[in-house]
């Protein structure tokens, strides 16, 4: 997202915490909501829906918010079963990059992420690294890129996958550079592949920011480049991929290279707009809590706040161009 798109958010994040404090004031009649987080426990998504759904019951008590963790096939599972809830408001899905990837490499879901959900806001955006070793032989992406057009296939890089965000990622660093790789996918997330390429077994690692701030703070695991617009506040030193010194990415569309993990949330279709409207302001207002950010950003969770149509407009264009990827280098899921 741009600097123009950050302040045009940052805007309508105070619109909708204004709205919210209003919200709040009012009330709402006692209810429990169900947030299905179709990720594992103890991850980015389930960190941050525990803690808004904290302050949201904090901020207005009539309110229950119970985080529900299904995680399988990908988000796939805890997905299709909120496709199906009644669209009362009493049932929301927290949803990330797979919400979308799932539309092209399992064509056989039940559900789609353009018509069988309501947008509510995009929440939070988790920044991709690519990491080596500390004792390795590259010291920038410049430097990494050269030795896997130099030889190719030599170099093994390795992700979460596969057709996850990182390794869709990896594929779009790989295709733009115009340079061969080994990818090494590790299903069971970014732990693994971490473990791996401490102990020299890869040569690189792409992974979010939150799985690997341990390693880099402690100096085991350095950080060659962000797969964002702009650098990121933590790692002020480190690169994003577009401005690494790879001079093929200066001459291409490739300019503003972005890969960004992000989470939202968002309710089954046909949950009246008005209900859509008052979710929107109350997790606005709780993205905008200084103890909520105090928490969030040392998970490496970054707040973005986008709601509504400019949330939806997210989605589809995320969508297409996943779409794309996927199709042109032929990615599957398993």
């Amino acid at each position: 997202m741009n600097r123009f798109k950050k302040l045009a958010s940052y805007a309508a994040i105070a619109v909708l915490a204004l709205s919210g404090q209003e919200a709040l004031s009012q009330g709402v009649t006692g209810k429990t909501v169900r947030i299905v987080v179709p990720f594992p426990a103890g991850g980015p998504a389930d960190v941050l829906a525990r803690l808004l759904a904290e302050q949201i019951g904090r901020a207005q008590g009539r309110t229950t918010m119970v985080i529900e963790d299904r995680p399988g096939a990908s988000s796939a599972i805890g997905t299709e079963a909120v496709s199906r809830a009644m669209p009362d408001g009493n049932t929301l899905l927290f949803v990330g990059n797979n919400f979308v990837i799932n539309a092209s490499v399992r064509p056989s879901l039940s559900y789609h992420p353009l018509t069988s959900f309501e947008p509510i806001c995009l929440l939070a955006n988790l920044p991709l690294l690519l990491v080596v070793n500390s004792s390795s032989e590259f010291h920038s992406l410049a430097e990494f890129l050269a030795a896997a057009r130099a030889r190719p296939g030599e170099l093994i890089l390795a992700s979460f996958g596969p057709g996850t965000p990182p390794h869709i990622a990896a594929e779009s660093l790989r295709r733009a550079a115009g340079v061969d790789w080994s990818y090494v996918p590790y299903p069971a997330g970014d732990a693994p592949a971490v473990t791996a390429l401490l102990g020299e077994h890869v040569t690189a690692v792409l992974a979010t920011y939150s799985g690997v701030i341990e390693q880099v703070a402690s100096g085991k695991l350095r950080p060659l480049a962000v797969a964002e617009r702009v650098r990121i506040a933590p790692l002020p030193d480190v690169p994003t991929i577009a401005e690494s010194g790879y001079a093929g990415f200066a001459e291409s569309r490739h300019k503003d290279f972005e890969a960004s993990g992000w989470l939202g949330v968002v309710a089954p279709a046909k949950t009246p707009k008005e209900t859509i409207a008052h979710l929107s302001a109350l997790f606005a207002s709780a993205l905008q809590a200084p103890e909520v950010k105090y928490k969030l950003l040392p998970q490496g969770l970054y707040p973005v706040g986008t709601c509504g149509a400019d949330f939806a407009a997210y989605i589809r264009t995320q969508h297409d161009e996943y779409a794309r990827i996927i199709r042109e280098a032929n990615i599957k899921a398993e």
